[in-house]
């Protein structure tokens, strides 16, 4: 029994986000048939797709940010001309009730012209308040009372509504492994939606429509979606790119901008030291050159979509890794990505950075082999891939010697205590405590995935104040001894059982259960 307790909690910790408490069959189920219970979720058609009512495709949320920023730009602009109008009236006396001797204040004026849409008046009297909050400072002793709430802007509650859907999907799932390869991959083709208003308003739809549909499919045809979404676009700058000899580039005097280029091939599918030169990164920025989105008028095509201009394309053929590409409009970038998520290296990059992740910061050499091999004989079939992993030995041996990231922590903390998120406030907090704001690395290298990353001792620390964070509020719903059994059974070394049995209280025995090798480790 101990060995299928160990297989369980690899099963349920290595691939998965851990057992489900409410669900005592996740870990009986997973000793059972430890690869069947994790490979089940590749089976299912469709199981990466998160369709969820409310949330709205790419050109849809595209044309309602580019409306409320226009909205926004109109009132700010009409606050200040009323300030500047007010301020240059000459002095007429004492009356201040005549609305053209008010000397309005910038938050005032924006209000006003903002209406009574409580969303809109938030938003305009931002720049407003943001230097008046130093007199703040000024007032009495004793505690403020708490000013009211802002309203959410649409900004705002699209992403709420898209982190919700994400967090509902982890948290309610049988095993998580399709989730968790969603995370991998999103980490991966990462955005920050720290870039803007934009990033920050289809960060969630980037993966939904970009990484989701293709987590079981074909990387070559991930690796275009992702490259063509507006989101990584933006985020790395391509719709500036113009080529220099384009009709767009001669008149304005511009040329490339070679972010996505450099990162397509630095990050997406050779990696460092893939063979690529800076003359292949150059030759790549101008084939994807006009490579863009349209914009708020729709002069291109349907506003926050895809599109390809003609006119910003660097004309000519192109040498990349030694082909030469003849020029074909959209279709020759779309070429060189064919040929490049095919080419030998990044089938070793990926194979690498996909053992690192699952099972091991130094992954086995044996396993990194077979899986590259699996990535070049199946042309990519990132199904294929995953199931190589799960079905390989080397991703069965203990210890468990990855540590969870933040956002696996939360998702596997709201699993075994039964919390479905309802308001993912918590949850995004938490993440943001911890250092792994959802959607927003701090570049587009992702966010670390080493256990040393996150084992630092402050981080650690704040991971044990979140946790008895949680154990104040659920203790009296759960006896940590029997979340022991639902997450490790027999697997639970003697010291993490001897620790939880002399828990001062119950409270305190499951916030050590929650910082525990067996829940912490993956």
């Amino acid at each position: 029994m101990a060995r299928d307790s160990q297989a369980a909690l690899t099963a349920l910790n290595r691939f998965g986000f851990g057992a489900r408490g409410g669900a005592s069959g996740d870990f009986i189920n997973a000793a059972s048939d430890p690869r069947g219970f994790v490979l089940a979720e590749l089976a299912r058609p469709n199981g990466a797709l998160l369709e969820v009512p409310g949330l709205l495709s790419t050109p849809e949320l595209g044309k309602q940010v580019f409306d409320y920023q226009f909205e926004i730009q109109q009132a700010r602009n009409a606050a200040k001309a009323a300030q500047q109008g007010a301020s240059e009236t000459p002095p007429q006396g004492p009356d201040t009730k005549s609305p053209q001797r008010r000397n309005l204040s910038l938050s005032t004026a924006a209000k006003e012209i903002a209406g009574k849409d409580p969303t809109m008046q938030a938003q305009a009297a931002d720049g407003a308040n943001a230097a008046m909050t130093p007199s703040a400072t000024m007032q009495p002793s004793g505690t403020p009372p708490k000013p009211p709430a802002q309203p959410l802007n649409i900004i705002q509650k699209t992403f709420r509504a898209e982190a919700l859907a994400r967090l509902q999907r982890g948290v309610v799932a049988d095993c998580g492994f399709v989730e968790r390869l969603v995370v991998f991959w999103s980490n991966h083709f990462c955005i920050s939606a720290n870039k803007g208003a934009l990033a920050r308003m289809w960060a969630g739809s980037f993966e939904r429509e970009a990484i989701r549909p293709h987590v079981l499919g074909r990387f070559s045809d991930m690796l275009k979606a992702v490259e063509q979404h507006p989101a990584m676009l933006f985020f790395l700058d391509n719709q500036q790119s113009l080529g220099p000899e384009s009709r767009a580039g001669i008149n304005r005097n511009r040329g490339l901008n070679e972010n996505l280029a450099r990162e397509i091939m630095e990050l997406h599918t050779l990696g460092v030291g893939g063979g690529y030169t800076q003359d292949d990164v150059t030759a790549l920025a101008r084939v994807i050159t006009g490579w863009t989105f349209a914009g708020r008028r729709g002069q291109l095509g349907t506003p926050g979509s895809f599109v390809f201009n003609a006119n910003a394309h660097q004309p000519g053929p192109q040498q990349v890794l030694g082909k030469t590409y003849a020029q074909a409009g959209v279709a020759q970038g779309e070429a060189v990505l064919s040929d490049i998520a095919r080419h030998p290296s990044t089938a070793k990059f990926i194979a690498t950075k996909f053992a690192r992740h699952f099972v091991a910061d130094d992954p086995p050499p044996a396993l990194v082999a077979r899986l590259q091999d699996t990535f070049t004989k199946t042309d990519g079939d990132l199904r294929a891939l995953a199931t190589a992993l799960v079905e390989s030995s080397e991703a069965w041996q203990p210890p468990l010697t990855k540590m969870r990231s933040p956002y696996e922590f939360l998702v596997a903390s709201g699993r075994l205590l039964a919390r479905n998120p309802e308001d993912p406030g918590r949850y995004l907090n938490g993440l943001n405590v911890l250092g792994q704001p959802l959607w927003s690395p701090a570049g587009p290298n992702g966010f670390p995935d080493t256990a040393a990353a996150w084992a630092a001792p402050e981080g650690v620390k704040l991971r044990l104040d979140i946790s008895a964070q949680l154990a104040s509020q659920l203790a009296d719903r759960f006896d940590p001894r029997d979340l022991l059994e639902l997450i490790a059974a027999d697997a639970a070394s003697p010291e993490t059982r001897r620790t939880i049995e002399r828990g001062e209280s119950r409270q305190q025995a499951l916030a050590l259960l929650l910082m525990s090798p067996e829940f912490q480790r993956r």
